[in-house]
């Protein structure tokens, strides 16, 4: 059986990274983990073909190859998926589609000419996919009673990837979270008591990743990855010894709650670890916001001093903010200004909410007949509400423009990024207390980084150090470091680059919204 698995194209989103893709000479962010675990659960002796539509376009000659196409999609993929199958129909092929938006959106799949819907997680839809398929049968919809646990989940077929395409790989430990956020779709998605791989199966997969060559960074993409204490300090006492054992290989991003900076001894293991980055879901500064939305993990410990402690510790810390909720009053987007500038918080995530298919939010506003027809989006250029908002749209949106011209000025976010890494401790090798280094945390030696870290380096330099006007804040702010926290260098050198990416969205949206140029804006 010859299998041609098609990961349709991301809209573009804060995610795409595009400009650290051209930097890098990558194609892409990561790879899509679904379908590689989905091929792992193939019978071995099935031909497979990857066709990841964000590196690379379908050939006439990949559809006549496949006798069979499997497809998985996000919900922000809807419209390059469903296209995807009615194409895919229009050439006789048989079509088969699972992952989380066939999951929670299925008719819209089975209208599109889907022959079998796979609901659910691969490791038990599968197996009763291939059952009814031997069997002789040609369409229905596979829905599993039970989640399956993470014990039974394969190592994902990476090897049918041209890793040369990526900034980073994913792998995941867990799924599920015990938090109950009121627009979150992972508790409808994979429960809230979360399952676990063991430490074991969590190292064959980053040996996996070894021997096909990667060395670069990789994502932990549990839905959170210290839902379980226990959990996370069992994988990571395996891997700060697999890691020295091989000469530290990967750096690690992953998400975790706000709790985290709680923990300092979860965050030295973390670092021990190679870990250097976590995605945290703050969403607002404001109390009433986070009691609306049972965000109830935000509300026990000092927000703003856990997010300090990540940092000062040795994480850069990417913090998501959300406009829109109900319990929201006028001057939400200055107040995240105003929280973002306190605490130094370089990276930030800016969203529109959108109510996503089965969370509560959307149960919530269908009762309250406030969903519209409009698809929900990831795209910050292109704003706009799935639903109606309590306060009206352009007063919110308004407020979300000038929130991002803010914080994704160039100048402003340089200076943010600065102050971030002068705070953070020094590694432990620089200050005496390790032999092993910590991600990304080195002086930059020329000689040792690799030939496209080289010329990332210097088109970064010439972007920001030779034609941008704030060239001069540039080099000064890189002396600084050099000379106050220079095992820091790495780390900040990367967070410039990744601001690239954020100055690009602010330019697209200025000239969307039909301005000019900034306004003069100043947090409350």
């Amino acid at each position: 059986m010859r299998v041609l698995l098609i990961n349709p194209e991301f809209p573009s989103s804060f995610w795409s990274l595009q400009q650290s893709c051209e930097l890098l000479g990558r194609k892409t962010l990561m790879p899509p983990l679904g379908l590689l675990t989905l091929a792992a659960l193939l019978p071995g002796d099935w031909e497979l073909r990857l066709a990841d539509l964000n590196t690379r376009a379908l050939h006439p000659g990949d559809w006549d190859w496949a006798e069979l196409v499997m497809l998985s999609g996000m919900i922000v993929q809807r419209e390059g998926l469903l296209n995807l199958i009615r194409e895919a129909k229009q050439r006789h092929k048989t079509v088969v589609v699972g992952g989380p938006f066939a999951t929670s959106v299925p008719q819209d799949i089975l209208a599109a000419g889907a022959d079998f819907l796979v609901q659910g997680e691969g490791e038990i839809s599968i197996p009763l996919w291939l059952t009814a398929y031997r069997s002789g049968e040609t369409h229905g919809v596979i829905k599993p009673d039970d989640k399956p646990e993470m014990t039974l989940s394969p190592i994902p077929r990476f090897d049918l990837l041209h890793l040369d395409d990526y900034i980073i790989l994913g792998i995941q430990t867990s799924r599920g979270c015990p938090f109950n956020c009121e627009f979150c779709d992972i508790v409808n998605l994979y429960g809230r008591k979360p399952r676990y791989k063991s430490p074991d199966q969590v190292l064959a997969e980053l040996d996996a990743i070894f021997k096909l060559g990667w060395r670069r960074e990789v994502f932990i993409c549990d839905d959170n990855f210290i839902g379980s204490q226990t959990h996370a300090r069992a994988i990571l006492k395996k891997l700060i010894p697999w890691m020295e054992s091989r000469g530290e290989p990967f750096s690690f991003w992953t998400q975790a709650s706000t709790n985290l900076g709680q923990i300092i001894p979860l965050l030295d293991l973390l670092t021990a670890a190679n870990f250097s980055t976590v995605f945290v879901g703050v969403e607002s500064p404001d109390e009433a916001v986070l009691a609306g939305n049972r965000k109830y993990q935000n509300l026990k410990d000092p927000l703003g001093q856990s997010l300090t402690n990540i940092g000062a510790n040795g994480l850069t810390v990417v913090p998501s903010f959300i406009m829109g909720f109900d319990q929201e009053t006028k001057g939400a987007g200055d107040r995240i200004c105003a929280f973002v500038e306190a605490y130094n918080l370089p990276m930030v995530m800016l969203n529109l909410l959108q109510a996503l298919p089965n969370t509560s939010l959307w149960d919530r506003l269908k009762q309250e007949n406030r969903l519209t027809e409009t698809s929900a989006s990831a795209d910050m250029i292109e704003v706009s509400f799935n639903f109606r908002p309590t306060r009206p749209a352009a007063e919110i949106v308004a407020e979300y423009i000038r929130m991002v011209d803010y914080l994704y000025e160039p100048s402003k976010y340089l200076a943010r990024s600065y102050r971030y890494y002068l705070a953070m401790r020094p590694t432990r090798s620089a200050s005496g207390k390790s032999k092993g280094p910590e991600p990304g945390n080195q002086k930059v030696q020329v000689s040792h980084l690799r030939r496209e870290d080289l010329a990332a380096l210097l088109k970064l330099c010439w972007r920001q150090g030779v034609v941008a006007d704030y060239r001069g804040q540039f080099w000064r702010q890189l002396v600084g470091i050099y000379r106050q926290n220079p095992s820091r260098i790495t780390k900040y050198l990367n967070q410039c680059a990744v601001g690239e990416n954020l100055f690009r969205i602010r330019e697209s949206l200025l000239a969307r919204a039909g301005r000019s140029g900034p306004d003069k804006m100043t947090p409350a």
